[in-house]
């Protein structure tokens, strides 16, 4: 590229740059603030010089090790569980540091150590939080040309709203990682995410992580098939797909494997692509804003245009459909209730079964381990030594059980959900016909893929029994017992503080899965009535601007639509910039 053509691609970028900074400011005018935020987001990220590299796929494929082993800090947190709420991005920095910003607040600056708290699912429950933004800066040389890379909530998790997140981030992503596992190699909810994302960049790289659990004809197979089912999805070459194992890498041992070849793949997209991925990364924005704009302006139109009777009338109409679909929740959170109770006595059910396996099970592992134990301790070291055995036998039958009743109440409360989303679809399909301008604003539907969104709250309950025994004479009791080598009542003890333990744990379980089925109701039933909430607000501001455009006659009817008109073609000249 000659110094010329260099200086020209810097001054076009620059009149992009300028053009989203325009649709802000258009957009604020009509008090659209949702798509000035847009705009001047984007601006602010190109006239960095910033794009996007998103880590994709299903949860629990090691998105979050992943990044963390490329930028060689341990700064993302990662768990058994799923655990990132909301789109994080990390990018250059001469410090480590991180912040956060809620709505369209300012950046507040945060420790690193505190990262957890924002984006985490146990900390902020599909981002309960409203978190509108987290950036951490890292001082690593793979970031210093404006790559940054976004730690995206896994598809397919029992947490619904981590789906919603990462697709709602799709229209910002440049170039994508997609992650993928040995079993399964890919989900269909992952080959359609990938499909969109290949629909708007052309820089795909696709890795299989955890290579270290597979075995070699395992992953042999798994990326066959993914490069086959890629192939023919995405109408192109059969992609390079990556084997590595983040974890290892991340705490430096064992081998490479095709580490070193995937890190020279993003280095040479940084070297060939950063320039063309930050315009069009603008070129995206102002195609987004621009559209968005233009149909805020066709919104206004139609409210000077429409006469006033016509609009009180749709109006009308449309108050009833709100009534009647207010009446409908009110009647089926009725039936609602009734399946949560059903749900509640079912799962008390499954503990009393859960107790009759677990207790007779626990209690015959108890007695083999204690005649593992040493024979020389004391009587009073015997007890507390039993006493710690049976709580880590309590918790090694509790753990697995928590989580089959986690599932089991998902599937049921799913079952039982759909009623409710099928209900709110219907709803939001009634307002789409009705034709009144603004509705675009309300979602195309209501999430159907239900879960338990509230996150367990369980904390085994340790009984004060194991430190030393309960009173003197119970300690005088051991020592001799012990001293003569007799203890059979220190074991019926132990039998009976792990019986205890289950019955109490166990009751905790329940209690917590049930919280969790009440908590995802009432989430459920506040994402619809927020819905009717929002009709109402857009339709009191449609009949306000069709109000004040007729009462103000017709010059100043005029003088507006004169003024949309210039907007419009001032907003249409927007979409032929100096690159097309």
């Amino acid at each position: 590229m000659t110094q010329a053509s260099d200086r020209q691609g810097v001054l076009q970028s620059g009149v992009r740059e300028a053009t989203l900074y325009r649709l802000a400011e258009l957009a604020s005018d009509f008090g659209a603030e949702h798509i000035a935020a847009v705009a001047r987001t984007t601006a602010e990220r190109v006239s960095a010089g910033l794009f996007y590299v998103a880590c994709v796929g299903q949860f629990k494929r090691g998105k979050s090790t992943l990044l963390n082993a490329l930028v060689r800090e341990a700064i993302l947190p990662t768990g058994v569980v799923p655990v990132t709420a909301v789109p994080t991005i990390i990018r250059y920095g001469r410090r480590l540091v991180a912040r956060v910003r809620f709505g369209t607040a300012a950046w507040t600056e945060i420790p690193v150590s505190a990262i957890a708290d924002y984006v985490s699912e146990e900390k902020n429950a599909e981002n309960t939080k409203r978190v509108a933004g987290l950036e951490i800066f890292v001082p690593n040389v793979l970031l210093e040309s404006g790559m940054c890379l976004v730690d995206t909530p896994g598809l397919g998790s029992v947490f619904s709203g981590n789906t919603a997140a990462t697709r709602a981030f799709l229209p910002h992503v440049d170039a994508a990682v997609v992650v993928i596992g040995a079993d399964p190699p890919l989900s269909g909810e992952e080959l359609e995410l990938v499909q969109t994302v290949a629909e708007q960049v052309d820089d795909l790289l696709f890795v299989l992580n955890k290579a270290d659990r597979a075995t070699q004809e395992e992953r042999r197979v798994s990326v066959e098939f993914a490069r086959n089912v890629l192939g023919q999805r995405l109408g192109r070459e059969a992609a390079t797909v990556f084997e590595v194992s983040a974890l290892e890498r991340l705490e430096d041992r064992g081998p490479s494997r095709d580490w070193d070849l995937f890190v020279e793949a993003l280095q040479t997209l940084i070297r060939n692509s950063a320039r063309s991925l930050v315009r069009d990364a603008t070129e995206r924005g102002i195609r987004r804003v621009s559209h968005q704009l233009l149909a805020v302006v066709e919104e206004e139109r139609e409210a000077l245009l429409r006469p006033i009777e016509e609009t009180e009338r749709r109006i009308s109409k449309l108050r009833q459909t709100l009534g009647e679909a207010e009446g409908s929740i009110r009647d089926l959170g009725v039936l609602l209730t009734a399946e949560q109770q059903r749900l509640s006595k079912a799962l008390a059910g499954r503990r009393d079964l859960f107790l009759k396996r677990a207790q007779g099970k626990a209690s015959k592992e108890l007695t083999e381990r204690c005649c593992l134990l040493s024979g020389h301790r004391n009587g009073p070291s015997y007890r507390r030594e039993i006493n710690h055995l049976a709580q880590d036998i309590a918790r090694e039958q509790l753990g697995p059980w928590l989580e089959e009743e986690a599932r089991y109440a998902r599937d049921e409360f799913r079952k039982t959900a759909s009623r409710f989303t099928e209900l709110g679809n219907d709803f939001l399909r009634r307002l789409s016909e009705a034709g009144i301008p603004g509705l675009e604003e309300l979602p195309e539907e209501v999430n159907c893929e239900q879960g338990l969104g509230a996150g367990s709250q369980f904390r085994f309950h340790v009984i004060e029994r194991v430190a030393s025994p309960a009173s003197p004479l119970l300690l005088v009791s051991d020592l001799v017992l012990g001293a003569l080598g007799l203890r059979g009542k220190i074991n019926r003890d132990g039998r009976e503080f792990l019986a205890q333990l289950l019955e109490v744990n166990s009751s905790r379980v329940q209690s917590d899965v049930d919280e969790r089925v009440r908590e995802s109701r009432r989430k459920l039933d506040r994402e619809i009535k927020g819905i009717l909430g929002e009709a109402v607000t857009v339709v009191d501001r449609a009949l306000a601007r069709a109000r004040t455009a007729q009462a103000e006659g017709a010059p100043a009817v005029e003088a507006a639509l004169a003024r949309l008109n210039s907007i419009e073609n001032e907003v249409q000249n927007s979409l032929t910039g100096p690159y097309r």
